[in-house]
């Protein structure tokens, strides 16, 4: 029995030692903790279960048979954040480059599977240089099994990545089908093809953070969702954001206590819309005076500012928020921000978290290149997803709702629950300006007639009454009341139930 015993403790502490100090040194040496040093970070202190330490590769190619190490550069299991279950696994880069092989697939695929049995999500970090070379094919293999878990996965449990090292070629695709995406400046990128095959290919020069940074994902591209210092930074971020974010589609959200009183009243929100229709002010505020105790985790604030998507709580349990921001391009929808918006309300929808909208939308962003990109059928998804969710939809206008851009952001024409305005909303086809200029072109020239036409214009609509008078306002309601009227609404409509026809799945506007 001694002998088995410390066999058990050689072989468990070869694991535990990975690539071997010197690997795990210049980890440190990089700014990075090592894929054991990231879970305990990640998890409930002591609650990590490991699964697979002993499993290692079968390749037996170029010499590989001689170079055997326990666990074969991915770390998996199960372990708690805040006391709620979930199931990770953390890319060992001192093990081979954390490069993926089929057994190191085949633990990856246990975690996932097991997830799904047990309904918990799934974060994962990857630290990998790709594909191990050595094994073709069977690696390539191996990838293409997660990336099938991946889609089964979707919409059933949430999926988190933290990207905390190298992410290329094949293994960016299991990254981009999860529901968020996480990363560290300076210390991460991922791409598709790397910049010495850029430069062979295209004759571009450019670095791994300018062509596939954190920075590069957060703010051009938007693959990625948030960036972050450094590892201790991001893995303390996403356990805040676990907290936000159900277990599987059938629990409902969670909910923690609050001494945030439901029927607060802000009355600096009666003030928060400028005199002017044309001067800015900042949607956070409304935001952050509306949630519980102020806490708001915003998704991609770097990319396509111009609405804002997070989560908050309101009576301590999650809602998911989609906002228009004057502060950027005034608050006009474009294409990026039809897609982030469009993919955050699908993901609130798949996971029954109601959606709070809160409307200031002069209209899409005009231009050549925003046609001739496609914002027809971008614009199309924020739409789409929209009129498909099912889960409770509370829509407040606060000022401007014009055009098509007032049909897409919630109205009660894609069965909104509850649509409020606030006294300052403006609902109509279009700003006076250009309605007059077209109504009354004959008059264009005639400073006098025009500025009569458009007071008149104004008048009749630059207000919420109208859309009030045919239903289509529940209620035009006092700002400093927005967080009691949101609370009350989500207490109605928390049994609520709305079901779209059968299909097998549905065809949004990709």
């Amino acid at each position: 029995m001694s002998a088995n015993v410390a066999e058990l403790e050689k072989r468990r502490e070869a694991a535990l030692m990975g690539g071997g100090q010197k690997r795990i040194d210049s980890q440190h040496a990089k700014g990075r903790l090592t894929a054991r040093e990231r879970i305990n970070v990640l998890l409930d202190e002591g609650s990590f279960e490991e699964l697979d330490m002993y499993v290692e590769h079968n390749c037996t190619d170029f010499g590989m048979e001689e170079t055997k190490i326990p666990g074969d550069g991915v770390v998996t299991g199960s372990g708690t954040i805040n006391g709620r279950l979930v199931y990770v696994y953390s890319q060992d880069f001192t093990v081979f480059g954390g490069s993926l092989s089929e057994r190191h697939a085949e633990k990856i695929c246990k975690v996932l599977d097991n997830a799904m049995k047990v309904g918990a999500p799934v974060i994962g970090i990857n630290d990998s240089g790709g594909a191990r070379i050595q094994e073709g094919v069977a690696s390539l293999g191996g990838y293409a099994e997660v990336f099938q878990r991946n889609v089964l996965a979707s919409g059933v449990v949430p999926q988190i990545s933290l990207i905390m090292g190298p992410c290329a070629g094949g293994a960016v695709y299991s990254p981009a089908m999860t529901d968020f995406i996480f990363m560290v400046k300076d210390s991460s990128y991922m791409f598709v093809t790397g910049p010495d095959v850029v430069k062979t290919v295209t004759n571009e020069e450019v670095t791994q953070e300018e062509l596939g940074g954190a920075v590069t994902h957060t703010g051009k591209s938007g693959v990625a969702d948030n960036a972050f210092e450094n590892d201790l930074e991001a893995l303390v971020a996403a356990r805040d954001f676990f907290d936000y974010l159900p277990e599987n589609n059938r629990m409902g959200v969670p909910e923690r206590p609050t001494s945030d009183a439901w029927d607060r009243e802000e009355p600096s929100l009666d003030t928060l819309i400028p005199p002017s229709a044309n001067m800015p002010y900042d949607m956070h505020e409304l935001i952050r005076k509306t949630v519980d105790e102020g806490d708001f985790f915003e998704i991609q604030p770097d990319h396509a500012a111009n609405i804002i998507c997070g989560f908050g709580r309101i009576e301590g349990r999650t809602v998911g928020i989609v906002a228009n921001q004057p502060m950027v391009l005034a608050g006009c929808l474009d294409i990026n921000a039809s897609k982030k918006g469009g993919r955050f309300v699908r993901f609130c929808d798949a996971f029954d978290i109601p959606i709070v909208t809160l409307v200031d939308v002069p209209g899409f962003l005009p231009g050549v290149s925003q046609e001739h990109n496609g914002i027809i059928k971008h614009g199309a998804k924020l739409l789409f997803a929209y009129a498909e969710a099912t889960v409770p939809k509370i829509t407040i206008i606060t000022r401007k709702a014009y055009g098509g851009a007032y049909d897409v952001m919630a109205s009660k024409h894609l069965r909104g629950d509850l649509n409020y305005a606030w006294p300052t909303a403006e609902i109509a086809v279009m700003g006076a300006k250009g309605a007059v200029e077209i109504i009354f072109r004959k008059d264009i020239g005639d400073e006098e007639k025009i500025a009569a036409r458009t007071q008149e214009y104004e008048d009749r609509f630059a207000n919420p009454f109208i859309a009030a008078q045919k239903g289509f306002i529940d209620e035009v309601i006092y700002p400093h009341s927005t967080r009691k009227r949101i609370a009350l609404g989500l207490r109605k409509l928390r049994n609520k139930e709305l079901a779209n026809p059968w299909k097998k799945h549905d065809n949004i506007p990709l």
